[in-house]
């Protein structure tokens, strides 16, 4: 355990804090960072329509999601090349990196030319389907517009106006970028969004698995116990969460059972995020029960935040590289998905199909809104199973932490 410990901290976490720290990786978390308010949108669509049950004349407020949650990978492809250019500093080409991202992914869109003038799109492309490629479009954007920014067509002593320079040098990287487009839709007839998607099957594929259930919170959990943000995982987890919850609420709206599992309202709405990432919630409830006078200290300040499902406090206060604390917490990791996904396949409780990215929400009620009373019966489960796992080692934490404040009490009266 003790090499373990050393490998992660001296080796494994720093390389890690590297890989996210790079200019691509962290341009992506911002890009879906800033698009997280058109998420949220939908999901208070769905508090609002929950009033429906009660008032059946209330109007049809979808429309609202379908325009702003819906058009998510319209809002990727243009802020991910503008992150790119932002972080490089490159602040006069980052509008115009944007701008170029949002034409391409148009592009691959594949839209219907009528001899009319009208053009047709296929709707859902512009969301959370089309996420995958948005990040693709957007990367590939910022690569071209990268590299090309080392080149300029004019010297240094050049007597044209700067604006006039730019623009001219700016024209390589949008023509290179457009015309790769305009050659692989238009030329060689490849439906690139359809491509992208279909390779990209495979991976949706292990994320709704068991395995993939499991992996996807037991890596955040390892990761969040070692000081590691599982908030770092975000643009891969998105790139499945979000469609496979789209997907969901589509197979209802036809009157058809939802089937993904592996979604953002599994883990942090309904089951597994209970008080945040790693089950954490007990932990501050055992910590306001603990005889050391530190430890209920930290359960006074952390309970209020974990109830609304914010643990940085009790992570970062009391389980990051604490071996005793980090185990219970990599225990919680690997069982409650495995109940929760059985749980849900075997149709025990209800799989979640509505937009609520709302994660703050109070563990129970999110439950409830998102599965009813049999999401209830299943979060009772978890919470009776993580309180367990818990208390053991609270217990002989507690126990060490009243025997250092004793023996401190005693040496200083001494």
């Amino acid at each position: 355990m003790k090499r373990f410990m050393k490998w992660m901290t001296e080796s494994f976490a720093p390389r890690l804090e590297a890989f996210t720290n790079n200019v691509w990786v962290s341009s992506i978390q911002d890009a879906i960072m800033v698009a997280i308010p058109m998420i949220f949108i939908g999901s208070m669509i769905t508090l609002i329509s929950i009033l429906k049950d009660f008032f059946p004349g209330m109007p049809d407020l979808s429309p609202i999601t379908t325009f702003s949650f819906g058009l998510l990978g319209l809002f990727i492809s243009f802020l991910t090349p503008y992150m790119v250019m932002e972080k490089r500093e490159r602040h006069k080409i980052k509008l115009l990196a944007g701008m170029t991202g949002l034409s391409l992914f148009i592009m691959l869109l594949n839209p219907t030319m009528n001899e009319d003038g009208t053009v047709k799109f296929i709707l859902e492309r512009f969301g959370a389907t089309g996420m995958i490629t948005a990040l693709l479009v957007g990367v590939f954007v910022a690569v071209i517009m990268n590299v090309c920014g080392k080149f300029s067509f004019f010297k240094t002593e050049s007597s044209l106006p700067e604006f006039i320079k730019e623009w001219f040098d700016f024209l390589i990287p949008i023509a290179i970028i457009l015309t790769t487009g305009w050659v692989l839709v238009y030329q060689l007839h490849f439906d690139i969004f359809a491509l992208i998607v279909n390779a990209f099957e495979p991976l949706n594929a292990v994320g709704q698995s068991l395995i993939g259930f499991v992996l996807f919170n037991f890596i955040g959990v390892v990761l969040y116990s070692f000081g590691v943000s599982p908030w770092v995982l975000m643009p891969i987890w998105y790139t499945i969460w979000i469609p496979a919850i789209e997907e969901n609420a589509a197979l209802v709206a036809k009157g058809l059972d939802p089937v993904n599992i592996n979604t953002f309202e599994t883990f942090f709405s309904g089951w597994l995020g209970i008080g945040g990432m790693g089950a954490t919630l007990p932990l501050a409830v055992w910590f306001l029960l603990a005889r050391s006078k530190k430890l209920k200290s930290v359960g006074k300040a952390t309970i209020i935040p974990s109830l609304f499902n914010i643990n940085e406090p009790v992570v970062y206060g009391a389980v990051a590289f604490n071996p005793l604390l980090m185990v219970p917490m990599w225990i919680n990791g690997l069982i409650t998905p495995i109940i929760v996904y059985l749980a849900l396949d075997m149709g025990l409780a209800r799989i979640p199909s509505q937009i609520f990215q709302l994660w703050y929400t109070p563990i129970g009620l999110s439950t409830y809104m998102m599965s009813g009373l049999g999401g209830l019966v299943l979060l009772a489960v978890v919470l009776l199973i993580v309180f367990a796992v818990w208390f053991p080692f609270f217990k002989l934490y507690d126990a060490q932490e009243l025997k250092k404040e004793r023996e401190a009490s005693s040496t200083s009266h001494v």
